[in-house]
């Protein structure tokens, strides 16, 4: 019977390991030599979120995003310590590459509560971790006092800025505490060396993006389908939400923007409570997430199935500086943002094309960045380096013009393809004025 118990406990826990759609494990151990080969002859000690820091009350425990890139491990609580190899120096003896994910012990009450989690003393947990050391968090101090050399040492882990708090915050002040750390060390923060790495996306995370972009598209179909005076702003938020869960997203990416007429015209209007009249525009900025990885999607729709020859106008113009920007890419030397940049493209364009009511250039009404990094967050790691092979972003050019009630705002998602060429990765969703009226009619 106690075997029987612990085998149905190792399927449950199994199971449970793979309902996200990780890539194989080999992708993140090449990621962890990968960091290992940037830090010189530091450790990285970096934590798993807490069930309570990862906690939405919503959808459920989230994994911090630098923790998951390197380990694909979805439950909280755990830790890793990462030591390149390093020869014999100084008196110190030589070292091989090491890696050892800690994972938390048991705590059976709050597992009635939470599910059963993984401990090192599964037989599986080699093989469901990718780790060839799996231990318990119980060691982790005594773990650091063999690997880390002395009496000298640099530890790279999640450091927190001014007044916030990571992940790492609490455990790195007990383990000094704990003496853990040898007299002297150093403290650099991973992030920058994590950023480089996550910029550059790999075939599965190119995959999972994908899927994301794909899901979040069929539920940009389904809301044109929908869309009619009449319908509340959160009625199609919650179509969409529904569309893109149905087809594997775990959750949204953000929080839905479905804004019409004056709303149109408000950057991040959350609240998605009005409700669509006849001959408003309505701006949908909504998307899904999928094994962790977001999309971003937006479109904006005439309301009874037909812009105004005003809408359409500014539509046109914003699709235009959207495509002059993208005709303006060049892999390795294009920036989203500065001097010479695609952003400074689209906005040429949209001064030149159009007026408003009192005759002056649309630019002014174009108030935020042409696009963003997208990954594990919405807005993805990004150290401003020129977009380049490997890379997912979005081109979103906007007009926004409260006093005609006039929001407008296209958003595509592309990848840099080892060629340098541009691929949108929202290619099956309609852009331009005609399409999207004609696929609104067939409803």
């Amino acid at each position: 019977m106690r075997k029987t118990s612990l085998t149905l406990f190792v399927l449950l826990i199994s199971c449970l390991a793979a309902a996200l759609d990780k890539q194989p494990n080999a992708d993140y151990h090449a990621r962890r030599v990968a960091l290992s080969q940037k830090i010189g002859s530091g450790v990285v000690v970096m934590f798993a979120s807490t069930e309570a820091e990862g906690q939405n009350n919503v959808y459920g425990y989230k994994p911090n995003d630098d923790f998951f890139y390197l380990t694909g491990w979805p439950e909280p609580g755990a830790a890793i310590v990462i030591a390149p190899q390093a020869a014999a120096s100084d008196g110190q003896p030589a070292r091989k590459y090491t890696e050892i994910i800690f994972l938390p012990g048991h705590n059976l009450s709050q597992e009635r509560w939470t599910g059963p989690k993984l401990g090192p003393e599964s037989p599986d947990a080699r093989t469901l971790t990718g780790f060839d050391r799996v231990d318990t968090l119980d060691h982790l101090r005594d773990e650091l006092v063999k690997i880390l050399p002395q009496p000298r040492a640099t530890v790279y882990s999640d450091l927190a800025g001014y007044r916030e708090q990571s992940p790492a915050t609490e455990p790195l002040a007990w383990l000094r505490r704990a003496n853990a750390f040898p007299n002297y060390i150093r403290y650099e923060d991973v992030k920058p060396h994590l950023t480089a790495m996550r910029m550059v996306k790999d075939k599965g995370e190119q995959e999972r993006i994908q899927h994301a972009a794909d899901a979040s598209v069929a539920a940009h179909l389904a809301a044109m389908h929908a869309m009619k005076p009449g319908v509340t702003e959160r009625e199609i938020a919650a179509l969409m939400q529904y569309e893109f869960e149905k087809r594997g997203c775990e959750r949204p990416a953000y929080a839905p923007i479905v804004g019409a007429g004056f709303n149109s015209t408000v950057l991040h209007y959350s609240e998605d409570s009005g409700v669509v009249k006849d001959g408003d525009v309505v701006v949908l900025d909504v998307a899904g997430e999928y094994a962790g990885y977001a999309a971003d999607i937006t479109r904006t729709l005439p309301a009874n199935g037909k812009f105004t020859a005003r809408q359409r106008e500014v539509y046109d113009i914003v699709l235009g500086a959207q495509k002059a920007a993208e005709a303006a890419f060049q892999a390795g030397k294009s920036k989203l943002t500065g001097s010479g940049s695609l952003y400074d493209v689209a906005l040429a364009y949209i001064n030149a094309h159009g007026k408003d009511m009192h005759g002056a250039p649309l630019g002014k009404y174009f108030i935020h960045g042409l696009g963003h990094q997208v990954g594990l967050e919405v807005h993805d790691a990004d150290n401003r380096a020129p977009l380049d092979r490997g890379m997912v972003f979005t081109i979103e050019p906007g007009i926004y013009i409260p006093e005609e009630k006039l929001g407008v705002r296209i958003e595509d998602m592309y990848l840099v393809g080892a060629d340098g060429k541009l691929v949108r990765l929202t290619e099956k969703l309609p852009q331009t004025a005609d399409d999207v009226e004609r696929t609104m009619s067939n409803r």
